[in-house]
């Protein structure tokens, strides 16, 4: 078992091409998956055969995953100075049109922001102020059958956030949820807020904002807490596999530009993941 996790960002918007757009990378990167004899899966099937649940052949199988829960996620949108992009959804929908039946599993989990408040200042400060981190799309994503809808906490403990109570938390730092009212801010309250919005769906995964898996919330509090409030598994970053012994609040991902700017870096990603 040696499952790569791959994540992207579809906020991630600079330029044309490859290593400045991860919608360019994204569609890039499912014909190559195809080309090479990879089948994405959904991201439960990693999970359940990580707990021993099933038992699947899922050698050069990956999942896909995304952050943030920007509109551009679900919908094409007009974008400043660079043109239109192909929401997520509709590149999964493409590829899934020409794949010519090489993916029929294909799916991918989309981690949302909870908070309305810290959605609306991150839109401001962070994309365009054009109102594109909404929660409309949730409940269509996840009865869609493309998209998963999972939690990335109440408000990220964004910077935008900054002199919002909590009192004195620092913001910019997901290692600061350290004590258990935080942690209940930030994953029961958000659970509640997204899983509303999305029932009957109910999300199985947290993932962790800025990568930060906090030895507190992965060692202590999620273990002890994640069965009642219906999780799973959360995921960091890592850039390694999951394999059969990696901790399950704490999975490892590739994030897209961080660990791999091309298509031959992911390949030998791949290619790696892909060794028996």
């Amino acid at each position: 078992m040696r499952i790569p996790i791959l994540t992207y960002h579809a906020g991630n918007v600079a330029g044309s091409d490859y290593s400045g757009n991860d919608h360019v990378a994204l569609a890039t990167d499912l014909a190559m998956f195809s080309r090479l004899g990879w089948r994405v899966v959904p991201l439960q099937w990693v999970v359940d055969q990580r707990l021993g649940r099933t038992d699947r052949d899922l050698h050069r199988c990956l999942a896909l995953t995304c952050d943030d829960g920007t509109d551009l996620d679900f919908r094409d949108v007009d974008y400043p100075q660079i043109g239109t992009q192909r929401g997520f959804l509709n590149i999964l929908r493409d590829a899934q049109a020409t794949a010519a039946g090489t993916q029929p599993d294909l799916h991918m989990s989309t981690f949302v922001i909870a908070d309305p408040l810290a959605r609306t200042r991150m839109d401001r400060d962070c994309l365009h102020d054009l109102g594109w981190m909404n929660e409309d799309w949730w409940a269509p994503a996840a009865q869609g059958g493309l998209l998963g809808i999972e939690c990335h906490s109440w408000d990220h403990n964004h910077p935008v956030m900054a002199g919002d109570d909590p009192a004195g938390l620092i913001r910019g730092d997901f290692h600061q949820i350290a004590s258990p009212q935080l942690a209940q801010r930030q994953i029961d309250q958000a659970l509640d807020y997204i899983n509303k919005r999305i029932a009957p769906r109910r999300c199985r995964f947290f993932a962790y904002p800025y990568g930060h898996a906090s030895e507190f919330l992965a060692g202590d509090y999620l273990p002890a807490n994640g069965a009642r409030l219906g999780l799973d598994a959360a995921f960091g970053v890592g850039a390694e596999p999951v394999t059969g012994t990696s901790t399950v609040w704490n999975l490892p991902r590739y994030v897209c530009g961080p660990d791999w700017k091309s298509p031959d870096g992911l390949r030998l990603i791949l290619d790696e993941c892909g060794q028996r």
